[in-house]
């Protein structure tokens, strides 16, 4: 195979998945910028090896490049960011509204806010099983091979992963917010 048709078959194959390398960089390494330097050195590296890609799962494929391309990356710009937590040991233990009305969409955008807050601030060990599979919708047995990991360790860091956004998102771990009332004439708001 020349050059070219390898070029236009690695085009055709891997490229659709740009958006889903470039999510997990973007949840990997917190930064937008960062994330677009990882995913072009990722796509380097996937096209110089993609002569050697056999099969027909091109996603978990350029995805594991992706991964292993951001923890190269964040250990030589952020090593303190690589701390992995033991899988044994467990986290103590939301729906959008209905409606079109302006608050509604301010609570839901806030909310949203804070979901991916939630989310950032997840060990990293946690937050890329969960963006593999709630926002890449991969399956379980994709995230093993893509993560390097046994298929049970997926489902146990997914499920710590998810008990802790729902610590995070508890309404008692949320700051408060101002509740509006009616103030009368001379009252002090």
């Amino acid at each position: 195979m020349d050059d070219d048709e390898t070029r236009r078959r690695f085009e055709h194959v891997a490229l659709p998945h740009l958006d889903a390398a470039y999510n997990l960089a973007r949840w990997l390494t917190r930064n937008d910028q960062d994330a677009q330097d990882v995913v072009q050195e990722a796509c380097l590296r996937a096209m110089r090896y993609f002569a050697s890609f056999r099969g027909d799962q091109a996603r978990p494929w350029l995805l594991t490049i992706v991964r292993h391309t951001c923890y190269a990356w964040l250990r030589e710009n952020r090593p303190a960011e690589l701390v992995h937590f033991d899988d044994e040991a467990g986290p103590p233990e939301a729906a959008a509204p209905p409606g079109d009305e302006p608050h509604e969409h301010a609570v839901r955008r806030a909310d949203r806010a804070q979901l991916n807050q939630a989310i950032a601030a997840l060990p990293i060990d946690f937050r890329e099983v969960l963006v593999l599979r709630e926002l890449e919708d991969l399956p379980y047995r994709d995230i093993a091979r893509i993560a390097d990991i046994p298929l049970g360790t997926v489902m146990s860091r997914l499920s710590r992963a998810r008990a802790l956004l729902r610590v995070a998102l508890q309404p008692e771990a949320r700051p408060r917010t101002a509740v509006l009332r009616a103030v009368r004439r001379g009252e002090a708001p």
